[in-house]
């Protein structure tokens, strides 16, 4: 075993030779167990059943649908698997209730599941034990409800409502925005088949961010003023320097977004590498990775994009100036990436025309 939350406090019991044969052949037992036996077989709440050495000793079906991208759950030990979903006092609580009868020998709390491969799941967890009527019981229920959907859909609808608001100031259309998240997310899922020390922070969970956030770059501009942010002819030096105040507004807008990456894209999404954006004059790694994508992914759409101050231009062209850009404008490394994921920007751009 090689799980260990605390090294005083939360080792696993050691089984003896007997318990482990116990504990095989109860799971056996209770895996041949019809429906009329066992409530929990055709549940739709994922159930463990774990013994008092935190041993997992049944596992239902939608457990093991659940859980499909972990290694085989039964015969393992629950925190082996489960223990860095835990805060570590919940694991301290968790270890009370099974061993010494804590809160009436149960317990319920949230977990968060996350592996580079598999978007972060959010779960409320239910312990009980699995016979009510003893007063020290041997074996426990560990029921899970996924919310990460329900809590998703809430976060996000608000902000949305926040994007929805912006794009009444501004004239870009909606299909531009759309396409932003459509090539920021290509972009980081070739940055994690790439790897590497250099795109490490580069997961399921970043994917899934950046391909709803992406589109968040410009939402401080519902604080910039109409006659500014729609102005038919050249800026003044000071129009330019409220309309660079919308990076700002967007960070502070987005600040109370859970993830960070919200904030860094409206802040950062219009610094260069070599230093002479705005509004930090940040220099290259200096600027967050997922706002050095979106600004590859927003410049690329504005070229191809026709405006009351300019033409649309060809996809090759497009092309060709950013890469004209790289270690000016654009992270030089990115710049190779993009090079070859270019056909996949004229696909999205293609079939989300306006």
């Amino acid at each position: 075993m090689n799980y260990i939350i605390d090294e005083e406090e939360l080792e696993p019991l050691e089984e003896t030779e007997d318990e482990q044969k116990e504990a095989d052949s109860i799971f056996e037992d209770a895996s041949q167990l019809s429906s009329s036996h066992n409530p929990f077989k055709t549940s739709i709440f994922p159930v463990l059943i774990i013994n008092k050495q935190l041993r997992i000793i049944y596992l239902n079906e939608s457990c093991e649908k659940m859980f499909s991208g972990l290694s085989s759950l039964s015969g393992k030990y629950f925190f082996d698997l489960f223990g860095k979903a835990f805060d570590l006092e919940d694991a301290r609580k968790i270890r009370d209730t099974i061993l010494n009868g804590g809160n009436g020998f149960s317990w319920k709390g949230t977990a968060q599941l996350k592996t580079r491969d598999i978007v972060s799941v959010q779960i409320r967890v239910y312990i009980f034990p699995l016979e009510m009527d003893l007063k020290a019981p041997s074996d426990f229920v560990v029921m899970f409800d996924d919310f990460t959907e329900e809590n998703k859909k809430l976060l996000r609808s608000v902000f949305l409502s926040l994007l929805e608001a912006s794009k009444l100031k501004d004239n870009d259309t909606g299909k531009h925005i759309i396409r932003v998240n459509e090539y920021s997310k290509l972009f980081a899922e070739k940055l994690y088949k790439i790897g590497g020390k250099s795109y490490m922070r580069i997961d399921a969970d970043f994917i899934d961010n950046i391909g709803f956030l992406a589109a968040m770059h410009d939402v401080g501009k519902i604080g910039t003023p109409d006659d500014i942010l729609n102005k038919e002819g050249p800026l003044s030096d000071w129009e330019w320097a409220v309309m660079r105040e919308h990076t700002k507004n967007g960070a502070f807008i987005l600040s109370t977004y859970p993830n960070p990456m919200a904030k860094e894209i409206a802040l950062s999404h219009h610094e260069k590498w070599n230093g002479s954006g705005y509004p930090f004059q940040l220099e290259g790694e200096m600027i967050p990775l997922a706002a050095r994508i979106v600004t590859i992914a927003d410049v690329y759409d504005a070229l191809r994009m026709e405006r009351v101050y300019k033409p649309a231009l060809t996809h090759e062209v497009a092309v060709s100036k950013i890469i004209e850009q790289s270690g000016i404008h654009f992270d030089p490394a990115l710049i190779e990436v993009f090079k070859t994921i270019t056909g996949d920007f004229e696909k999205i751009y293609q079939t989300l025309a306006d």
